[in-house]
């Protein structure tokens, strides 16, 4: 038996991260944990490949927390999953840490502290009401000032992080020593596991083509067209909303569905990429190709790796 400790299943969206999880997760008496950014909305499940209620075949945690229109981030993600987490431990079973957004699983895994405006503060509020009076320049020449470590890694036109950086500095804390720990990896749970999926590309891409046929096939456009009713427009068409962006212009006549799933399966591929550039940059994470596997044999691979380290 597995001492209960996190495990991590990472990679590149279409590469069957979530399917593996479960059989990891059942196998093990696990549970699962979503560390997909998307996926914590509610009433957005096709697009965001979420597993069926229906065909879950164990827990999972971190699912439809906040309505498409509320602000969710990576903070408050990092308070969600770290109690589904311990709870999960608390109870003698394996945390499953799946999803393919990089800075959702490093918030739950590793020693990374957000700004406290990220949970909402009237210091963020006021430093945002500032950058909106006094324009980008003279904000960030403010921070060249009082803190010239961190504005020389922030790019003047950056508002969003010159005001996370000079809310840190209020806080007494720099942004230059957080982005210095960021690329140190110091993991909160020591013990932790990292894996990664890969695959080789042509069969990658051939998969989220499919993928993407398939969501359509599932009635996404219906589900766009639901939640655009129901006043969501400025949520689907944020720029991490792939699959629903490249729909409302469909829903609104102005594109034709063929278009728009070319551009869902383009910017999918161009994710993937992204994806796999950035949890390269791990050296923690052991990495499985998968092609060709299903999701029990690459499970049952996964799990000799985990129970190797024992002997």
């Amino acid at each position: 038996m597995i001492t209960p400790h996190p495990i991590a299943i990472v990679g590149p969206t279409g590469v069957g991260k979530s399917a593996i999880a479960e059989v990891v997760a059942l196998r093990l008496g696990g549970e699962v944990v979503n560390a997909d950014s998307m996926q914590v909305y509610r009433r957005m499940d096709i697009g965001t490949a979420k597993t069926p209620p229906a065909e879950r075949r164990v827990p999972h945690h971190c699912l439809d927390l906040v309505d498409p229109g509320e602000l969710y981030s990576a903070a408050r993600y990092q308070r969600d999953a770290r109690a589904s987490i311990e709870e999960i431990l608390a109870r003698g079973a394996v945390p499953v840490v799946v999803g393919g957004t990089g800075l959702y699983v490093r918030a739950a895994l590793d020693e990374f502290e957000f700004p406290s405006g990220e949970l909402g503060s009237d210091t963020r509020r006021a430093l945002e009401e500032r950058a909106q009076l006094l324009g980008a320049a003279a904000l960030h020449a403010e921070l060249a000032r009082l803190d010239p470590p961190s504005a020389a890694l922030i790019h003047p036109n950056n508002v969003r992080r010159t005001v996370r950086a000079l809310e840190m500095l209020a806080e007494g804390r720099s942004y230059a020593d957080q982005a210095s720990g960021f690329a140190a990896r110091t993991g909160h749970y020591p013990e932790a596991r990292f894996f990664g999926l890969t695959m080789d590309r042509p069969t990658l891409y051939e998969r989220i083509d499919a993928r993407v046929d398939a969501m359509i096939a599932a009635g996404l456009q219906a589900e766009v067209d639901s939640l655009l009713a129901e006043g969501y427009r400025a949520a689907l068409t944020a720029a991490q909303a792939i699959g629903y962006k490249e729909l409302v212009p469909v829903a609104e006549g102005q594109m034709p569905l063929a278009e728009a799933i070319a551009q869902i399966k383009r910017a999918s591929r161009r994710y993937a990429k992204r994806q796999l550039t950035w949890f390269r940059a791990d050296s923690r994470i052991e990495w499985l190709d998968v092609t060709g596997l299903s999701p029990d044999a690459a499970g049952t691979v996964l799990l000799d790796l985990l129970e190797s380290a024992k002997r």
